[in-house]
């Protein structure tokens, strides 16, 4: 296997701009019969888009994408260019991800457990200790400023260690350093370790009274610590115990320790670009993207997931979904960020995600109750905005086949 890129670590939200083999499964009949033709007219446009794209970077067979969408018409799987394809095919989600903390805090409000309004430095509902702990290493520009729904909402400000490199001017030993990219890759990361960083290097983007957006995974890992402090439990345990396991999810993993590198089979080898160089991603240590971008999944069960969220049915009730589904402040054209969900006009809520290896979208539209998961195992670090291009060409284009 060869080694990972500098950039191992990315978990992205990308929305830039918003806007071989082939595997063909039809899950259900299709609309009056036609489940047979709706199907062929999917897998010949992903392998048509995909074909063109690989084409146009000089990988023409390196990778491939997977569709799973389920509607009232039926549910389909197509897939071109991948191996072991199938709607129980694993990868790495990304920050598909913060649906899952996002869920988790609002579950805790729900419980009465805490208030996304509160102060992050504000007592616990119940205990004696604040949301973050009252140490030098958690001490992060405005953190008595910031609450609990801006980091959910990304306009908290919080500098974001995973996907930016310390300002070159910042007054420590990391400054004009990728963080991630300096440490080994088996290195053990923690929430402490991560916003140590930001807490050291005392860097942010801006005051969070500015209510400005800018994506941080920084904010989300925050959102872990909070959930670990309200819950008294791991992460990871409390989002297997009250939204995996709840939800009756199998397949879907939320891996944290540097050691647990290995994706369950069956999976497709991920394919990363970065500066030119391609390189095979099989393992990869997730533990420096601990809720905003480790877990594993399926398209099957995301699909369930997305579906089950927004429709209020995977335990967190309507009046918290509308919370979360409420997005104000833009990020693109066409689209709009809420708490731990984001809107994309046509499509619906849900997220998107690119990490080594991998790039997905998780969609659901309530309208005309289509949910969408679509993934491609090739990431073009060097121009992910292209890529997604074609990861929503792709999925408006499968919505028109069926209907929608």
């Amino acid at each position: 296997m060869m080694s990972q890129p500098k950039n191992r670590g990315k978990s992205i939200l990308v929305t830039t701009l918003i806007f071989a083999s082939m595997v063909m499964l039809v899950l259900s009949g299709g609309c009056g019969g036609n489940g047979t033709d709706v199907s062929s007219s999917l897998q010949q446009m992903i392998a048509q888009k995909w074909s063109e794209y690989g084409s146009s970077i000089g990988y023409p067979s390196t990778g491939g994408a997977a569709l799973y969408i389920s509607s009232p018409k039926g549910d389909y799987f197509v897939s071109t260019n991948m191996d072991n394809a199938s709607p129980d095919i694993h990868f790495r989600i990304a920050s598909n991800t913060k649906t899952f903390t996002a869920a988790a805090i609002m579950l805790l409000r729900q419980r009465g457990q805490l208030n996304i309004d509160d102060l992050i430095t504000a007592q616990i509902p119940g205990k004696s200790i604040p949301y973050i702990p009252d140490s030098p290493g958690y001490n992060i520009p405005y953190k008595s400023s910031i609450t609990i729904r801006q980091l959910l909402g990304h306009t908290s400000g919080v500098f974001d260690v995973t996907n930016d490199s310390v300002p070159e001017d910042a007054r420590c030993q990391y400054a004009g350093k990728d963080y991630i990219g300096t440490q080994d890759p088996a290195h053990q990361f923690t929430f402490d370790e991560l916003v140590g960083v930001v807490a050291e290097c005392n860097v942010s983007y801006w005051a969070p009274w500015q209510n400005k957006y800018h994506y941080s995974n920084t904010g989300y890992n925050l959102l872990g610590k909070i959930i670990e402090r309200v819950s008294g439990i791991s992460y990871s345990d409390f989002i297997t115990e009250n939204l995996i396991k709840a939800n009756n999810f199998v397949k879907t993993t939320s891996p944290h320790l540097a050691t647990d590198t290995k994706i369950p089979d069956p999976f497709p080898v991920g394919y990363s670009l970065g500066g030119g160089t391609l390189i095979t991603v099989r393992e990869d240590n997730l533990s420096a993207n601990v809720a905003e971008g480790n877990i594993i999944s399926t398209p099957s069960e995301l699909s369930t997931w997305i579906r089950r969220l927004i429709n209020g049915d995977a335990g967190i009730d309507k009046k918290n979904i509308d919370m979360m589904k409420d997005c104000t402040i833009p990020e693109g054209k066409n689209s709009c960020y809420g708490l731990g969900v984001m809107h994309l006009g046509g499509i619906g809520y849900g997220h998107n995600g690119a990490h080594n290896g991998y790039l997905s979208l998780m969609m659901y539209d309530p309208a005309d109750d289509v949910s969408l998961v679509l993934f491609f195992s090739f990431l073009n670090f060097d121009n992910i905005g292209d890529e997604m291009n074609v990861l929503l060409s792709i999925s408006t284009e499968a919505r028109k086949i069926l209907g929608y």
